[in-house]
């Protein structure tokens, strides 16, 4: 395998400055035309990411997978799903990204597996107390006869979080446990023999060339002792982001893990990475991850989650740079994923909007689709500035909006069904992209075909539209990300700046950032020379809603 060989002298390692795209592989480029995104698809657009200036791409799971949770169920950690691929597609498209300078992060899904996973299978037929049940969580039931679950425990997509088995011979027998739908069982992490398995297939794909391994779910392997009830306040977010001393999230033994995790990825040369989804209440706890001896990244939710404010936005990023900081990691900035509404709506929003309940058709007060873009060309215009890795999501570069009005008869995610539509789920941020408006399904394949519906209105924010406006989003992030390269905006620190009470402002060696949130144009210095502002302006005042990288030589 082709792989970037390239050791750095510590501290200077690639993942500490990275610009790092999230490809969603079913949504990103369909090269069969059967309407599902694939690996062939990917390689086949390798060089528009190259021309947008990334760093890296991590590509959500591929692995073999009946798609109950597009992919997040996985089969058979060691292969490549049909839906896909094949492993040498996968090899295929991880040399021809090598061979752009474009390192390759692969998603792993150690909480759980799927219920069709082969260990799974082999313990429904097993009996209570056997080795084979003994990989998974199983209990036995409350109550006289077992009728109960083992405690009361809901589930991230909605109703319980046990499913009671039918036993060999016919009876209602013990219960598993599932954090997310019932076909993805949560895998026990206190046997050794689960350990053993993931250090096998962290090495099957490390040998195959892999640049590093962002983590699902990476706060939930580990369960409190005795797995006590637990009640989640009524205004939780769904993955804990919010709570203190959940039984099922963030407990201390999940790091045992991740330090025998970073001694594999060190047995490789190319500074490999590992990258976590961490959904904690603080800062300070979610810098634990990436303490010197365990994870490489965590990414900043906390970041993602602030609203459209600049005292929040101030207060996070000197809070971040402050507490990642303090254990010699890297800040990550992100604003979107395949998990929430994406920054182009989400920062135009002004109802509350919990992480995984999307927005559709009946969301009161929908975002105003110009400011939300305003926003997030704003808010992606400062985050490119701070120093750190930063990670974009697929379609943000074209300034997508969240699709809100899918029908619901096309609806995919499990929390619509199991939450009976009472929430809309994360499919409005996974609708397949557009590459060329008069192509069929906006040139996502020849075809025509897509899984999830694609709004009309989309062409206008087709590649090949965009490639030709230079006031696109699409030449905005180019720019960002040359500019952002050229002066070594990934490292280093930054110097606060006063704008005001309404502005974040700061600079970095010759150049000063400046974010207009508030209600009134801001006047820049006189003489302030434009490298790259989120819209177009004249004049020496900043409009409302824009941000502005500036020198004054």
């Amino acid at each position: 395998m082709a792989q970037l060989e390239q050791i750095a002298a510590p501290g200077s390692e690639w993942w500490r400055s990275a610009v790092i795209y999230q490809i969603y592989p079913r949504s990103f480029a369909d090269a069969s035309g059967d309407g599902i995104g694939d690996l062939p698809g990917i390689t086949s657009r390798l060089d528009s990411l190259k021309e947008l200036g990334v760093d890296a791409i991590w590509l959500s799971p591929f692995m073999t997978s009946p798609q109950r949770d597009a992919g997040y169920d996985v089969a058979d950690y060691r292969d490549v799903d049909p839906l896909f691929g094949t492993l040498d597609d996968f090899d295929t498209m991880l040399n021809e990204a090598h061979r752009r300078g474009i390192r390759v992060i692969v998603d792993l899904v150690p909480n759980h597996s799927s219920a069709q996973h082969a260990w799974f299978q082999a313990a429904l037929k097993a009996a209570p107390g056997s080795p084979e049940r003994a990989r998974y969580i199983f209990r036995d039931g409350k109550g006289e006869n077992g009728e109960l679950p083992p405690n009361n425990w809901e589930s991230v997509f909605g109703g319980g979080m046990w499913e009671r088995v039918t036993e060999a011979d016919g009876t209602p027998g013990q219960w598993y446990l599932h954090i997310f739908d019932p076909t993805q069982p949560d895998f026990d992490w206190t046997n050794e023999e689960v350990r053993e398995e993931f250090r096998s297939i962290l090495r099957f794909w490390l040998d195959r060339g892999v640049d590093g391994f962002r983590v699902d779910v990476a706060h939930g392997m580990i369960k409190a002792d005795g797995l006590p009830d637990y009640t989640p306040p009524a205004d939780a977010d769904s993955m804990g982001g919010g709570e203190a001393n959940v039984p099922y999230w963030g407990q201390d033994g999940v790091h045992d893990i991740y330090r025998d995790w970073h001694r594999v990825l060190a047995e490789y040369d190319g500074d490999r990475a590992l990258c976590g989804e961490a959904w904690m209440p603080t800062l300070k706890q979610t810098a634990l991850w990436v303490r010197p001896d365990e994870m490489h990244q965590t990414f900043n939710f906390p970041y993602l989650m602030t609203e459209w404010d600049a005292e929040a936005l101030r207060d996070v990023i000197r809070e971040s740079l402050e507490e990642f900081g303090a254990v010699g990691a890297p800040s990550t900035w992100v604003l979107s994923n395949h998990d929430v509404v994406r920054h182009a709506s989400r920062l135009a929003l002004t109802e509350e909007n919990p992480q995984g309940d999307g927005i559709g058709p009946l969301t009161p007060n929908k975002p105003d689709t110009a400011i939300g873009l305003a926003r997030g060309r704003a808010a992606t215009t400062v985050m490119l500035a701070l120093p750190g890795s930063a990670y974009l999501y697929q379609g943000e570069e074209l300034g997508l909006p969240e699709a809100m009005e899918i029908p619901d008869a096309f609806r995919q995610d499990p929390t619509w069904f199991r939450t009976n539509g009472e929430r809309y789920g994360r499919d409005g941020c996974r609708v397949p992209i557009p590459w060329e408006a008069d192509a069929p399904a906006f040139g996502f394949n020849e075809s025509g075909a897509s899984w999830l519906p694609q709004p009309a209105d989309w062409t206008a924010y087709a590649r090949d539209v965009e490639e030709k406006d230079e006031t696109s989003t699409l030449a905005l992030y180019k720019r960002l990300l040359a500019v952002r390269k050229e002066h070594g905006f990934g490292s280093g620190s930054l110097a606060w700046e006063d704008a005001g009470a309404d502005a974040v402002a700061f600079r970095r060696g010759a150049v000063h950032v400046v974010a207009n949130l508030g209600t009134e144009p801001l006047d820049l210095p006189a003489g302030a020379r434009v490298l790259v502002a989120s819209q177009p302006f004249d004049g020496d005042a900043l409009p409302v809603d824009t941000a502005v990288w500036y020198t004054t030589d």
